[in-house]
């Protein structure tokens, strides 16, 4: 089986970018750990990241709608879709396209923070949403999407 984890905006500066609000763990670290996670379970993850919304569009087409999905279309998605979470009525009309259950993720209670943050357009067309708990946010939405599944990889 294998999971689409697709990071939007910004997210490829983790690490860098305000770690006092979204931590110290890097891009590619989190990426390395979230794959070692997954293959615990025997989930494959492929992952993507883009700073574009037409470009994140296309992968969610690619990877998740339909029939026009590639071949090794995948079983889910866990998204991250970054400040377009709160603006971007295209990405939510291509999440709400998906034949695939999708977990939009935050690493920020993005309902504590400014008040632009705290409306999502994409949470509603999601299976679930998980807010607040850094990078754990992350792992939070591979278990769910596992347990979803059924799926007993580990021992």
């Amino acid at each position: 089986m294998k999971f689409l984890l697709l990071h939007g905006p910004n997210i490829n500066l983790l690490g860098e970018r305000k770690p006092e609000i979204y931590g110290t763990v890097r891009y590619e670290q989190l990426n390395a750990v979230l794959v070692e996670y997954a293959t615990s379970f025997g989930v494959e993850l492929l992952i993507k990241q883009s700073n574009h919304e037409g470009e994140l569009i296309d992968l969610l087409q690619k990877f998740a709608s339909g029939e026009k999905a590639d071949p090794g279309k995948v079983a889910a998605v866990v998204f991250n879709p970054g400040a377009y979470t709160h603006t971007s009525i295209a990405l939510r009309d291509a999440v709400e396209a998906c034949t695939v259950p999708v977990i939009e993720v935050h690493m920020t209670n993005v309902h504590a923070r400014e008040s632009f943050r705290q409306k999502s357009a994409i949470a509603p067309v999601c299976m679930g949403q998980i807010s607040g708990f850094g990078v754990l946010s992350y792992f939070l939405a591979i278990y769910a999407l596992v347990k979803q599944f059924g799926i007993d990889g580990r021992g």
